[in-house]
């Protein structure tokens, strides 16, 4: 691997957003609604954004500085003259219409009526939320820290959050979120977008033992932790086992008829060994540890 190296220092405000961005991505979309001591509206998306605490329930999101002359954003003033705001999850199929609100309109320009989202009342504080949005929080802000006095500097919002509104249409059977049905985009570098879809989606495998503690990379055989055959992935799962196979469990797996071909045809040790641990690495994907290693371990 090469790797280019920048001082931070070298770089201007522009590069440093467009490496930052592409490389720390993707980020979900904070669609926040606010409102000033007059009443006004605003409604605009941040990509500065995720939950930072369970009890109590916090999100942080951060409207930075304009670089180009160094002014704060409606929704950061907003929130320093009406400490409330409304954070939407922003779905697919709103994701055009929310693109719309973080354009710079004048003060007093209300972003519902622009991008042609619907109002609606929320219950504890005073901006309204997103109808159309499927995951609707309403919070308090605790707190307003700014991080820098120059232009793309960021200003950390910390949001209570007292209500969550959820759209039933997006839950399981078990009233869990189905990631599935969320349809969630999120934010990339430059005009690039992400869509949670289900061939997007995977899940990682728990480690076999309770106590989530498995054995790791480290205690691997040498001939396996150096695989040519077997990626990094492949190995996280391996690592994920408490105990290897016993010497008996490995020895009547080599017995099945599973292996019995592999095993007995006429090939040279090496080639067997490549063999072996690509039938592991099948194995693997089929979510079969514990018999992925008594292949190797043969």
């Amino acid at each position: 691997m090469r790797l280019k190296t920048f001082d931070t220092s070298s770089l201007t405000s522009t590069e440093m957003q467009g490496y930052l961005h592409y490389a720390i991505a993707p980020r979900p979309i904070c669609f926040v609604s606010t409102v000033d001591k007059n009443g006004e509206v605003n409604l605009s998306p941040f990509s500065f954004f995720n939950v930072f605490s369970i009890n109590p329930p916090i999100c942080v999101f951060s409207p930075t500085s304009r670089m180009r002359d160094n002014t704060a954003k409606h929704t950061l003033e907003n929130v320093l003259e009406i400490p409330q705001c409304v954070i939407n999850v922003v779905s697919y199929d709103m994701v055009q219409q929310t693109y719309l609100t973080s354009k710079d309109y004048p003060r007093g320009v209300n972003e519902f009526s622009k991008a042609g989202f619907t109002e609606l009342a929320s219950e504890t504080v005073k901006p309204p939320r997103v109808a159309e949005s499927t995951v609707q929080l309403e919070c308090v802000v605790n707190d307003v820290i700014s991080l820098g006095k120059n232009g793309g500097a960021g200003n950390l919002v910390i949001a209570e959050v007292k209500r969550i509104h959820i759209n039933e249409d997006i839950l399981d059977a078990y009233g869990k979120i189905d990631p599935h049905k969320i349809d969630l985009v999120a934010r990339l570098g430059g005009d690039w977008y992400c869509r949670v879809t289900g061939d997007s989606l995977f899940k990682i495998a728990k480690p076999i033992d309770s106590t989530g503690i498995g054995i790791g990379v480290d205690a691997f055989p040498k001939e396996v932790k150096n695989s040519n055959v077997l990626t990094g992935n492949d190995l996280g799962l391996l690592g994920l086992v408490k105990n290897l196979p016993s010497d008996e469990e490995v020895e009547a797996f080599s017995k099945t008829d599973e292996m019995k071909e592999l095993l007995d045809a006429t090939i040279d040790s090496h080639t067997r060994a490549i063999h072996l641990h690509l039938k592991a690495k099948h194995l693997l994907d089929k979510g079969r540890v514990m018999d992925a290693w008594k292949v190797l371990l043969i």
